[in-house]
């Protein structure tokens, strides 16, 4: 089970609310629908919470027009999720814009861990998330972890949060508690 919220910084505080990502198929979609929960606002500073139960969590910062900043707890869980694979940009995997986007086939993997008539000897250690042609992602977390420094949130704090209370904690410094609340 997925739960998606924006909060959105006003003069008065943050606001909350809950989103449907259904229509969000790129990051560029996630960063509009950020971007449109603050026409109303001075201040353009949005995050969007994405959290997959218990398996991992994303924070995606977009202040104004400028590039999104992005964290996820644990990308190799955020690979296996439709909502996770917006998040894992060629950029944060390393890889070169354009390469064949080998992360959104892992639904062609067997559950043995290799690729549909691949040789059972080349699955993965069990590390990191095979993506297919020798790509993979890495598991723990991965993107920005400072992006929610200069809002309270520490580096070494962000990386201690764990999926399930991650999201209600980072709320909660940045005292949005209630407001987040209020969308569950």
């Amino acid at each position: 089970m997925y739960f998606a919220a924006l909060l959105a910084r006003t003069e008065d505080g943050w606001e909350a609310s809950d989103t449907e990502l259904d229509d969000v198929e790129t990051l560029a979609d996630l960063a509009d629908l950020a971007r449109e929960a603050t026409a109303d606002y001075d201040d353009d500073t949005v995050l969007v919470f994405i959290e997959q139960e218990d398996a991992w969590f994303g924070v995606v910062r977009v202040d104004g027009e400028e590039d999104p900043r992005i964290y996820v707890s644990d990308a190799a869980a955020a690979a296996r999720s439709s909502y996770g694979e917006i998040l894992l940009t060629d950029e944060m995997l390393g890889r070169d814009p354009g390469a064949d986007d080998t992360v959104a086939d892992l639904d062609a993997l067997d559950l043995d861990g290799t690729e549909d008539g691949e040789p059972d000897g080349v699955a993965d250690d069990g590390d990191e998330e095979t993506a297919g042609t020798g790509d993979t992602v890495p598991s723990g977390p991965l993107g920005d972890a400072e992006l929610l420094t200069d809002l309270g949130v520490p580096r070494k704090e962000l990386l201690g949060l764990q999926p399930g209370d991650a999201l209600n904690d980072i709320a909660e410094i940045l005292g949005a508690a209630e407001v987040l609340e209020a969308v569950r």
